[in-house]
């Protein structure tokens, strides 16, 4: 069973893999690198404070980096315990994959950059879902983008992207749930 699923996986990985070609290489390592989001995390930053009022802002801020921790944690937890080696590792696909990325870690179950912008976008849709019913679909549409663009750029499996955002999602309902808590908890929320 496991075999096949890991069989499966890869033939899903070659095909979106091969997808790809020279003119949007440019475009999918950019929404591959962690700093390209950055203008877009102010935007929500600064939606954050607005609609919340500043404690409650500065709250996101640490809730946010907690988030961001724990999912790291947890991927490097599954990385270095699973030890999947990533498609740009296995020397067996050398040949048959597209490596457009500008480096390749050893192992890549599950992968954090899924795992990290299914979070922060389930945490911050839910967050501001009253203020901004649509935001949420933004969110997921963006973690969809940070998510196959693994795929492309040839560091991760499908499955390895599949089990990071549903990790993420976990993560990212929970963190919700906290910072509710601290928002009620403290009265945090200004009228706005």
């Amino acid at each position: 069973m496991i075999d096949t699923l890991i069989h499966y996986d890869k033939e899903l990985f070659f095909y979106l893999n091969s997808l790809g070609n020279p003119t949007w290489d440019g475009f999918w390592l950019w929404v591959t690198h962690k700093f390209s989001w950055i203008p877009f995390y102010a935007l929500l930053l600064f939606l954050v404070f607005k609609k919340l009022g500043w404690k409650a802002g500065v709250l996101t801020m640490v809730v946010v980096a907690g988030m961001i921790a724990t999912t790291d944690q947890i991927a490097n937890f599954f990385k270095f315990t699973v030890e999947r080696l990533r498609p740009c590792q296995d020397g067996v696909f050398d040949e048959a994959i597209r490596f457009v990325a500008p480096y390749c870690g050893k192992y890549g179950y599950l992968s954090g950059h899924a795992s990290s912008s299914m979070a922060l976008a389930v945490y911050i849709g839910l967050l501001l879902k009253s203020h901004y019913p649509k935001l949420i679909f933004i969110m997921l549409c963006y973690a969809v983008l940070v998510s196959y663009s693994r795929i492309y750029v040839g560091v991760h499996y499908p499955l390895d992207i599949i089990s990071g955002m549903a990790m993420g999602a976990i993560v990212g309902f929970v963190y919700y749930n906290i910072q509710r808590f601290f928002q009620t908890r403290f009265k945090l929320v200004s009228a706005a």
